[in-house]
């Protein structure tokens, strides 16, 4: 088990979502007397160049940046064991209008696919979870499609078949308890890629508005005074380098627990 990661990962969620209660701080006070403050005791992790405290910022931040991970990774996640399981059980037609759409998606890379649909409509949380999530459905997609080819093959289903059980039905409730795994691997994966596609937007000045803010925009907002004011940039890329490492031993080790178990079967 990866305890070190899981118990950062619970600490992050933990401290963007409840840690305003404890840390009391506004995040949008400006003080024109603490500007660029180094870190110290009465601030934790100093201050921006606007006077604002570091912590509550970071604090307020995650809230932006794990719900947009986690929402669009959800949402890929699912959106690619539906469609990848239907083009591995149907097989047809079906799995040849799957790979079309998989190679039109793939012919672009994400990133510059993620910069044209953004800069077409004012970004915000729910539309960033929506262009995020759509932009990166195609790889649990593909592994799915995989496996359910493997499934379909197996007797059992062509008994449900013979026995016209409903389609529906056998998508459903035997093919998703096979597939989760793949499914849980490809979510964990996919809120890290997704925090730092929304990083790289807000980094960009294409993702969330002022005066809402993520771990990105807080980055973002450090790179013109990094050489006086290190802190700003470092500790929202710390939160982005320390949840993204988490989420990948976590998701190592999940796809090796089902390695295992294919192997074993």
């Amino acid at each position: 088990m990866p305890k070190f990661s899981i118990s950062v990962l619970v600490l992050l969620f933990f401290v963007s979502f409840f840690g305003s209660f404890f840390y009391t701080t506004d995040a949008y006070h400006l003080n024109a007397g603490s500007i660029l403050l180094p870190p110290s005791q009465e601030h934790i992790f100093g201050t921006d160049r606007l006077g604002r405290d570091m912590l509550a910022r970071l604090i307020e931040g995650g809230k932006i940046s794990l719900i947009i991970g986690v929402g669009s990774a959800f949402i890929a996640s699912f959106v690619g064991l539906i469609i990848g399981s239907m083009a591995g059980y149907f097989r047809g037609g079906v799995d040849k209008g799957f790979v079309i759409v998989v190679d039109l998606f793939l012919t672009f890379p994400t990133f510059f696919l993620l910069l044209a649909l953004v800069s077409y409509v004012n970004a915000s949380t729910w539309v960033l979870i929506f262009i995020i999530s759509v932009t990166g459905w195609m790889t649990t997609a593909r592994l799915v499609r995989s496996e359910s080819f493997k499934i379909t093959s197996q007797p059992f289903i062509k008994i449900l078949n013979i026995a016209k059980i409903s389609k529906i039905k056998i998508l459903f409730k035997y093919y998703t308890p096979i597939l989760a795994p793949i499914f849980l691997v490809g979510f964990t994966f996919g809120v890290g890629g997704a925090i730092l596609s929304e990083s790289a937007l807000s980094f960009l000045g294409l993702g969330i508005v002022a005066p809402q803010m993520s771990w990105g925009t807080i980055l973002s907002d450090g790179k013109d005074v990094i050489e006086i004011a290190w802190w700003v940039s470092f500790f929202p890329g710390l939160m982005i380098f320390l949840i993204t490492l988490s989420l990948i031993n976590i998701s190592n080790y999940l796809q090796q627990l089902t390695n295992q178990k294919q192997i074993q079967n």
